[in-house]
């Protein structure tokens, strides 16, 4: 859905990028930024481990480091390790729990049962 939104925004982009100078046509790095944004943000789990990639990097924690979850001003999720610290996880939304914990082997409660 994120890449609909920049779809939409290149789209009316493109009338200030054809309506003004040639060098107006660097705006269109814009989107590719964004959608690079949208490729590289995201939360992989498996039974063991999960892994919160963002821009320029990558945490993997296993799930036994992991105290529990949180929903904070955020949109996205914040896991709780057992250190104190927390890791966001990049698109893990309260609708997206239920893939979660189908992902993790039960180890994150499923709220919606």
């Amino acid at each position: 859905m994120a890449h609909v939104a920049v779809g939409f925004f290149t789209l009316a982009l493109l009338a200030v990028v054809l309506a003004g100078p040639q060098w107006f046509a660097l705006l269109l790095l814009i989107p590719v930024a964004m959608s690079i944004v949208v490729v590289r943000y995201r939360t992989v789990a498996d039974r063991d481990t999960v892994t919160a990639r963002t821009l320029f990097g990558r945490t993997t924690v296993p799930w036994d480091d992991i105290d529990g979850l949180r929903f904070g001003r955020r949109a996205w999720a914040v896991a709780r390790r057992r250190d104190g610290t927390e890791l966001p996880l990049p698109a893990v939304t309260f609708s997206t729990l239920p893939l979660l914990t189908a992902a993790s082997g039960g180890r994150v409660p499923n709220p919606y049962e």
